[in-house]
């Protein structure tokens, strides 16, 4: 494959503001100051929730088990590339790499952002606990934890009062995804696309939830917009510090609160969307995930796995699957879990479905 033809995913989120003008910041505000546990209130008929507990304390991890999982999941890998060396060992309550996290990703005030807004609450979880069991049918040693991968804040064509082109989405709206997640026993990652503004700026908005448990991270760098140009005009870019800086906030919420290990996704598709990437500092409270980001054909996203994750380790990985975009040239196909696994070394163990 020729690396000039790379996968560019749809830039479903450089959009107009008409599709979400009925929010508004000030919404979110309010929203703020209901209490975390008004998401987690048990209700009739429904399984004890326990992902949004906060434990006294969480089992260490299994070292041996660590290591043998790590080896299991390089899949064979000849290149001495993975599993990748001296990393450090979690804290305790770790989900990686002892289970596969399957995500459904998108924005409830969009159809056009992925499955998670595309279909009814309902229909759509129904959906992703049919993924869930074809990965646990496809891959029956790894247990698969269900996950909604919510855009937080959403890069735009509009540069907004701040001219920073970038859109908050209401604090409500992460309460309701909670509540959504809450019904799967899933976890929640919060995303930001930040364009014109910084990781630095947008990151700790959202340190309420952060110190939930079942709440994780996703940075976007396609639309890290470091030159000023407008999200959506080039591809964005962000360095190893931006990701360190992430993964240490993250960390002191960790450590501060008595958490289990948060994941850190960072999407990626081409070589210049994360540079520096031997400089990613890992931690033993963050799992960082570099997750195959773009669409096409299997073969075209083939390349772009071989090329920019498996090549440039960092410590776990992740995959990407179109419901609508992998199919529109020929084979028209989108990927099976089974097909995943077949072709892809190191495993995926983070898998989203837009």
């Amino acid at each position: 494959m020729k690396l000039k033809s790379v996968i560019f995913p749809a830039l479903f989120a450089v959009c107009s503001l008409a599709l979400i003008s009925s929010c508004s910041q000030s919404g979110g505000d309010k929203a703020a100051a209901k209490k975390a546990g008004d998401t987690t209130a048990k209700a009739k008929g429904e399984e004890p929730d326990t992902l949004s507990i906060v434990k006294s304390t969480y089992p260490p991890t299994d070292k041996a088990k660590y290591d043998e999982l790590l080896k299991f999941n390089a899949h064979n890998d000849t290149s001495g590339r993975w599993p990748v060396k001296n990393q450090p060992y979690p804290v305790g309550g770790a989900i990686l790499p002892f289970k596969r996290v399957v995500s459904f990703y998108g924005n409830l005030y969009s159809k056009k952002m992925g499955i998670l807004g595309e279909l009814p609450p309902n229909e759509m979880l129904a959906k992703l606990k049919g993924e869930v069991k074809a990965w646990e049918k496809a891959d029956p040693k790894t247990p698969v934890q269900p996950a909604l991968h919510y855009i937080a804040v959403v890069a735009q064509g509009d540069g907004g009062k701040d001219g920073k082109y970038r859109y908050r989405m209401p604090f409500k709206q992460i309460d309701s995804v909670l509540v959504l997640a809450k019904k799967a026993h899933a976890i929640v990652f919060l995303d930001v696309q930040v364009a014109l503004s910084n990781i630095q700026a947008e990151l700790p908005l959202f340190e309420k939830y952060l110190k939930m448990p079942q709440v994780h991270f996703g940075m976007d760098p396609e639309f890290s917009m470091k030159d000023g140009s407008k999200p959506g005009k080039k591809i964005g870019t962000y360095d190893a510090a931006d990701i360190n800086y992430v993964s240490g906030y993250l960390a002191n919420i960790v450590k501060k609160n008595g958490l289990p290990p948060k994941i850190l996704v960072v999407h990626r598709f081409t070589k210049k969307m994360v540079t520096n990437y031997k400089n990613i500092k890992l931690r033993p409270e963050v799992q960082v995930v570099m997750d195959m980001d773009g669409w096409g054909e299997p073969d075209l996203k083939t390349g772009t796995y071989r090329y920019f994750i498996n090549q440039e380790p960092v410590q776990f990985t992740g995959f990407k699957l179109f419901y609508k975009n992998d199919i529109k040239k020929a084979p028209h196909h989108m990927l099976t879990p089974s097909e995943v696994l077949s072709r892809y070394s190191p495993y995926p163990l983070y898998i989203q479905y837009q």
